[in-house]
């Protein structure tokens, strides 16, 4: 897996926390979490597309959830980030090699073909019971009084908010 998913992990997170109609640019993002602006941007338009996040163009623009935080789960930006494909793919290499399996020996997924579905079946589970607002709260109550304010503070100076007309 790649070190985007735990980009986008944390970025949608710092997101779930601004107020209604507010927007963070990518830099602002990648700048708080202290990491490449260029890659990250990739991952924030992978979320855009999903409809994960919504780009918000102009001068006050940015990045905002597309959807309740409640509603975005973790496999949803995993899925986003790595695409919807199975993380094993057999290549039945068992029909490989000096000694194959003979494909009537073949019919049927092999034990390491399923145990390894199993798990990422569970693993799947796991991650779409976990939503973002979960993740986000029981961050706030790991949080010292300390580093809420010092993230509040940085954060004011970056958020963005739609003109009112």
């Amino acid at each position: 897996m790649s070190e985007g998913v735990e980009w986008s992990l944390h970025s949608v997170s710092l997101l779930s926390m601004l107020p209604p109609g507010a927007s963070l640019p990518g830099k602002a993002i990648a700048e708080f979490h202290g990491v490449s602006e260029s890659y990250l941007l990739k991952h924030l338009k992978a979320l855009v597309a999903a409809g994960i996040l919504a780009s918000v163009p102009g001068p006050r623009g940015g990045y905002r959830l597309a959807r309740d935080a409640d509603a975005v789960t973790f496999l949803d930006v995993v899925q986003a980030i790595e695409g919807p494909e199975p993380t094993f793919r057999c290549t039945e290499i068992r029909q490989r090699g000096p000694a194959p399996a003979g494909p009537d020996l073949c019919r049927m997924p092999c034990a390491i073909h399923r145990t390894m579905r199993e798990a990422e079946a569970a693993w799947m589970a796991t991650l779409r019971q976990k939503s973002i607002a979960t993740i986000r709260d029981e961050l706030m109550s790991k949080l010292s009084p300390d580093q809420i304010a010092r993230a509040t503070g940085w954060l004011t100076g970056q958020v963005r908010t739609e003109k009112a007309h």
